[in-house]
Order: C-alpha cells, then sequence, then structure tokens
C-alpha cells in the first residue's frame, strides 16, 4: 500500500546521498520506478534485465536475509580501522612486559590453531586472516617477535596456497585457495627467514644467559634485556617463545624444499620434519607452565581451547572479513581446539615425511602402489598436494622421467627408452594422458576419487579397444608370442595388453573405494564381491599376459648374451604379486558364493523392493563399469545365474577360504622384509580363517535353520568382511 501511494503521488527529489555523474558513470533515483514494479508484480513474477540468467542468479545476493545477506545485521566491526580504535589489537599487547608475553604467545598458539583449520577446508578469510596484527601487519614492526612470526607465516600460507594450486586437488576442496583479496605477500617477505633467525638467536642467548645466570646464582643478567619483568619465569618463557619459532622456521623449510624441481630438496626436508615433529613435543611441554601463569577468569573450555594457556587471544575478530566472502551463506567456522591442532601438524608432518621417503623409482607399477599405499592413512589436502606435484613436473613423472619412456619399462622393453616413433606413437601420446590423469585422480580425496576414476574408464576402455581394432588391421587375429614376429607387432600387442591391465585395475579400486564410502548395504554385499571377483580374474590375465610377455623379451635377450639358461628359469614362475591378488580372487569369490548361498537357502541378505528392484541397484553401482564394458559381455543376467546356482554345499567344496590358507605361508616367505605388504597378509589370513570357521559353523547347523543369525563386520579388513554367526 506505502508503494502504490507513493507511486500516485508527486515525484521525490533526489536524495542527496546520490553520487554525482561523472563520465564512467550516470546515477539515477530508481524509487518511482521500484515502488510501480512492486505494486503491479504477483507472486511468481521476477522483473530482469535483458542479460538476465538463471545461472547469475544463482550467484546472486539476497539481501535483507539475515542467512544470505552478511552485512545485514551488525556484528564485530564494520572494518579493520573500528576495531583498531577500539583497543582490541593494542601494540605492545601490554605495557606489563610479562602480561606481553603472555599475549604474544596466545596470539601465536591461536594463529596456529587458524593455520590447521585453514588445511582442514576453511578459507584463509575466516581463519588466520581473522588476525589484525596479520592483516596489518605494519603496525607491529617495533615487536621483534610477533612481527617475524606473522611475516614467515604469511609467506607460508602463500607457498602452500602455490602448491595446491599448481596440483589443481583444491577442486574438491576450492575454499583453501580463495584469498579474498588480502594481501599474501609484501616487500619484506622475502627477507622473513632472516629476521626470524635473528629474533631467535637473540633469545637463544637469553635462554643460556638465564642458565647461567642459575649456575652463577647472579639475580640479573648482564648486557641482555629480559623479555619480560620476572627472572624467575624468564627461562620458562624463553623456551616456550623458541620452540613454537622454530617450528615456525622448520616448517617454512619443510615447504620450501619439497617445492624444489626434480625432488632435490627431499632428504632436506625430511632432516627439517623430524625438527618440526621435535618442536611440537616441546610446545605441548610448555603448556603445563603456560596455564600456570594465565589469568583463570579468562580460559576458555577445555574442549574449544585454542592456545596452550587457555585464554582467549586478543587482536582477533571473525566477523572482520565476512563482507570480503562470496554471495552465500556465512558459515561459522569454529577453530581446531590446539590439542587438535597439534595432533594434526603431527600427521601432516608424518604424511609428508613419508612422500619424502618415495625412491623416486620411475616404475609405474611402484608409483601405483605407492599411491594407494598412502591413501589408507587418509591424508588431507596439503600432503596429497605434494605429492602430486612431486609426481608430475613439467610434463615428465619427477619432472625427469619421459612419461612414454614409463610405458615402455612397463612394458618391459628397455631397448624402445628415447625411441623417437614410439614417443610420437598416436596410442602411446594417448596413454600417456590418460597415465598423467590417473596419477593426478588417485591424489585426490577418496569421494573426488572415486567419481573420476568411473569417468576415466571409458577412456581407458576406448583407447584399449581402438589398440585391439589396429592390431587386427595391421598383423591379422594372431594374439600368441610368435619367434619371428618383428619389434613393431611385439611392442603392439604388449602396450594392449598393459591398457587393458590398467583399465582393469581402476576397475578393482573403483570397487574397493565403494566399501571406503560405506556405499554398498549389507544386501548388496553378493553382487559387489561378485563383480570384484570378476575383476580381479581379469586383472590377473592381463598381469600374467604381461609378465609372459616380459619373460620372451628377457628369453629374447638372453639368447643374444648367450645366457638363455638363466632366463629360462626365471620364466615359469609368477611373481608374488601374482599370487597376492589371487588371495584377492578367492576371497572375493568366496564371499559371494556364501552370501548367495544364504540368500537361496536362508532367504536372507535379499534386496527390498520397496523402491528399486535388485536390478537397478546393480545398475547404480555397477553402471559406469557397464558403460565400459568392464568387463565385456557381463551383465546383471550374469550375477543373477551365477547367484542362482550357489549353494552351502558347493561352497564347502570348493572351500575357498582354505585355499587362500595355502598361499599365505609363500606369501609370507616372499615379502619377508616388507611390513606393510605383511600386514595386508595378515589381515587376508585372519579373514579366511574367520570365514572358514564360520562356514564350518554354518554347514554343520544348516544355513535354513531359523535360529540361526549371520552378519558380517568389517574386523580384520576395511574391504572385506567376515561372518558372525549367532544363534537366537
Amino acid at each position: 500500500m506505502e508503494a502504490s501511494s507513493s507511486s500516485a503521488g508527486p515525484a521525490p527529489q533526489p536524495p542527496p546521498s546520490i553520487p554525482p555523474s561523472s563520465d564512467q558513470a550516470v546515477w539515477a533515483d530508481a524509487s518511482q520506478l521500484v515502488a510501480a514494479a512492486c505494486a503491479d508484480l504477483q507472486d511468481g513474477d521476477l522483473v530482469h534485465g535483458e542479460n538476465f540468467s538463471l545461472f547469475a542468479a544463482m550467484s546472486a545476493l539476497e539481501i535483507m536475509d539475515p542467512k544470505m545477506d552478511s552485512g545485514m545485521e551488525r556484528s564485530g566491526y564494520y572494518s579493520i580501522e573500528e576495531a583498531i580504535e577500539d583497543g582490541i589489537a593494542p601494540v605492545p599487547l601490554s605495557l606489563d612486559k610479562t602480561l606481553d608475553i603472555q599475549r604474544t604467545l596466545d596470539v601465536i598458539d591461536h594463529l596456529f590453531s587458524c593455520e590447521a583449520t585453514w588445511h582442514k577446508g576453511h578459507t584463509l578469510a575466516q581463519t588466520v586472516f581473522t588476525c589484525i596484527y596479520l592483516v596489518k601487519i605494519e603496525r607491529i614492526a617495533s615487536h621483534a617477535v610477533l612481527n617475524s612470526f606473522c611475516r614467515i607465516l604469511r609467506a607460508t600460507c602463500n607457498a602452500l596456497i602455490s602448491v595446491v594450486s599448481t596440483a589443481r586437488t583444491h577442486e574438491e576442496e576450492d575454499l583453501f585457495t580463495m584469498s579474498f583479496g588480502l594481501a599474501l605477500k609484501d616487500e619484506g617477505d622475502d627477507k622473513c627467514l632472516s629476521v626470524l633467525n635473528s629474533v631467535e638467536e637473540t633469545i637463544s642467548r637469553q635462554l643460556r644467559a638465564c642458565k647461567s645466570q642459575a649456575l652463577s646464582k647472579k639475580k640479573t643478567l648482564e648486557g641482555l634485556e629480559s623479555l619480560q619483568d620476572n627472572p624467575a619465569l624468564e627461562e620458562d618463557y624463553c623456551r616456550a617463545l623458541l620452540c613454537r619459532l622454530r617450528f615456525r622456521k622448520h616448517f617454512h623449510h619443510v615447504v620450501t624444499c619439497m617445492r624444489r624441481p626434480n625432488g632435490r630438496g627431499l632428504d632436506l626436508a625430511r632432516k627439517h620434519i623430524t625438527s618440526c615433529l621435535t618442536e611440537l613435543s616441546l610446545m605441548l611441554k610448555s603448556q603445563e607452565f603456560l596455564k600456570s601463569r594465565s589469568d583463570i577468569t579468562l580460559h576458555q573450555g577445555d574442549a574449544s581451547c585454542t592456545t596452550a594457556s587457555g585464554c582467549c587471544p586478543i587482536g582477533f575478530d571473525v566477523s572482520l572479513n565476512s563482507r570480503l566472502l562470496s554471495p552465500a551463506p556465512p558459515r561459522a567456522v569454529e577453530i581446531l581446539a590446539w590439542g587438535d591442532a597439534i595432533r594434526y601438524f603431527e600427521k601432516l608432518l608424518h604424511d609428508l615425511d613419508i612422500i619424502c621417503a618415495l625412491s623416486l623409482d620411475p616404475v609405474l607399477e611402484n608409483v601405483l602402489q605407492f599411491i594407494a599405499q598412502f591413501q589408507k592413512s587418509v591424508p588431507d589436502l596439503v600432503p596429497r598436494a605434494f605429492l602430486q606435484t612431486l609426481l608430475i613436473q613439467d610434463g615428465k613423472l619427477y619432472g625427469r622421467d619421459l612419461i612414454c619412456d614409463v610405458i615402455s619399462r612397463a612394458l618391459s622393453l628397455p631397448d624402445i627408452v628415447g625411441d623417437k616413433e614410439f614417443q610420437t606413437n598416436e596410442f602411446v601420446v594417448q596413454l600417456g594422458q590418460l597415465v598423467f590423469n590417473l596419477l593426478k585422480i588417485l591424489c585426490t580425496n577418496t569421494a573426488w576419487q572415486r567419481r573420476k576414476l568411473g569417468k576415466s574408464l571409458q577412456d581407458w576402455s576406448t583407447i584399449s579397444i581402438q589398440l585391439e581394432l589396429a592390431l587386427k588391421r595391421e598383423f591379422g587375429e594372431t594374439r600368441n608370442v610368435l619367434a619371428h614376429e618383428n619389434i613393431c607387432m611385439r611392442v603392439s600387442k604388449q602396450l594392449l595388453v598393459w591398457s587393458q591391465e590398467q583399465t582393469y585395475w581402476i576397475a578393482s579400486r573403483f570397487l574397493i573405494l565403494g566399501f571406503e564410502l560405506d556405499l554398498y548395504s549389507p544386501s548388496e554385499y553378493c553382487m559387489v564381491y561378485w563383480y570384484m571377483h570378476v575383476a580381479f580374474i581379469k586383472l590377473i590375465e592381463k598381469m600374467q599376459l604381461r609378465i609372459l610377455a616380459s619373460n620372451e623379451n628377457a628369453r629374447r635377450k638372453g639368447k643374444k648374451k648367450k645366457d638363455h639358461s638363466k632366463d629360462s628359469g626365471r620364466d615359469a614362475a609368477f611373481p608374488a604379486s601374482c599370487l597376492l591378488l589371487q588371495c584377492y580372487v578367492l576371497l572375493s569369490e568366496g564371499l559371494s558364493m556364501l552370501l548367495a548361498a544364504l540368500r537361496n537357502e536362508s532367504k536372507s541378505f535379499q534386496l527390498p523392493s520397496i523402491f528399486n528392484s535388485e536390478q537397478e541397484r546393480f545398475m547404480q553401482h555397477f553402471d559406469l563399469l557397464q558403460k565400459a564394458r568392464i568387463p565385456e559381455g557381463i551383465t546383471y543376467y550374469s550375477f543373477k545365474e551365477a547367484a542362482a546356482q550357489a549353494h552351502m554345499a558347493d561352497v564347502m567344496k570348493y572351500n575357498f577360504f582354505k585355499e587362500i590358507q595355502k598361499i599365505i605361508p609363500s606369501l609370507k616367505g616372499s615379502f619377508a622384509g616388507d611390513l606393510e605388504k605383511l600386514a595386508e597378509i595378515r589381515q587376508i589370513e585372519q579373514v579366511a580363517e574367520h570365514n572358514r570357521i564360520a562356514l564350518n559353523i554354518i554347514n554343520h547347523v544348516g544355513a535354513g535353520d531359523p535360529s540361526l543369525r549371520v552378519s558380517f563386520e568389517f574386523t580384520h579388513h576395511p574391504h572385506f568382511a567376515v561372518a558372525v554367526v549367532k544363534r537366537s
């Protein structure tokens, strides 16, 4: 009604707050137009310009909605200048030198917690840059300790953003790299290490003087200015400051060394990682002293404490940068507790140490196994970004090995390493791109990794089909290794087998990651293990073909060197990796048959049909595999037929779990020096043993016994379940 009456009256004069027109812009009062539109609009109507799009509307800011408009309600300060004028970030932090050093330590600790929170996926603007001392770093030039700390922290943040942006793993945690216009670089940042070293040396001399004073029982320190006014507390405050400054210095060195090309800084980075872990332990030791000296009335809650002392730090305001954020609901950021931040950095450093220990071996199979093993510890974004930047540099593996040479080694054809014709081959170039894409995918988080692996299967399947068609076109239908075949035919065949092996490796990893993401329900385990069994069978088949071809190459080379007798003894046996994969084949087949037999004889583990059928569930889980024809000819009806024929008598007859126990001793001997593989073999052994016992009990009691209750738990292996049998 107000809008209607205002539109009917005389046009109001433009308010004096309207900016004057210029060459760049013309300002006019639109109140009359808006009022007329309000009076005319009905529910569901929309006024928009000619350039309007629904895509742009998704990013529009809805004003006057407290959930969407971050500037509607006043919270905190409108600007940093206003906050500074109000005295929330004084310099010095206190005129009392003891209180000043206490508050400095609190600021350092809270920044430490903010940095860990940022690593976990929040924005810099809502974490690290909520510190006014860091945003207005020129104000603390006279405060040597805080100034040096803030400068090197900012330089480290900038370096980490560069690493994550280069790796492009931030597609999964895109907020990490957003700076929202905040200053991440300054003229003095290139000297941040020298400034920090100077401050560290001054405090170190002070600490040494404190120790000498304690030995000589002097009452004052000669020639040195103390950090604070209480001589009895000087040594403890020096230790607390030193471990924090040294951690910051060594962590900056870790980031810098790991960014060096071709992995040249990895050994030095490991030394700095060791130093970082030492300083973290000293930081924990200082907590008891700092808590004893803090003001109990200022303590935070124990669970949310972001400082070692337990006090709330000064110089922070969470609302300062809220207006810099993108038009989206302002997210409440809960800063990690100081203890949680310590544990985060300990895990981060251990993950980085594993990366630094990588042998830089150009054997692709070893690289893929390393990444898969590394991902078992669920590393966060930063170590995964460092791993990817180490693996892929300037279009080469580790920045030094051409991907075509890596592929030729994988084919066990060292004679073609460096061959220009092989390097420029169309299929080799495409496979090289797929390998690099695979390495990037494997460095992402679990959910993103599985999604991307499923989509990449189509590309791997397509190139395998193209290779097979090209091979038939050029050389006919011959598939066996012939004594008279030329190098071109041999390379083409091995390239085809190798690409198919990689395809099935990706498919098996795609299926396994579903367990880590809890995508499968117990009623779906039967179809999942059945599909895994089929994929593993194909994978081991292609692996054995590749090994046979490699042995043939070695035999040919051995004949040239008159040393054929040595090679012929090696050809007969397959490596332990094939035996390990055979265990997974038997586990998958045993579990799928056990589950199918239980479905058939006790009517358990059957899919509910309220919302979707079993076939629809099958397609939901395996649609990407089916589209890529992996494996070829496998459909839902193949699974249905296999499951319908499973009975407990057949499971007992073949006893796959017992077969695994026969293979285990040989595997333990083959991997005697590999602790990670031995742990994996132990998991397989436990799953096989428990399932063998459960199978015997079920067979003895009878699967159809109504008092029998069978469930499956992942107590010994994250991907292969153990049957738990109970009677009601």
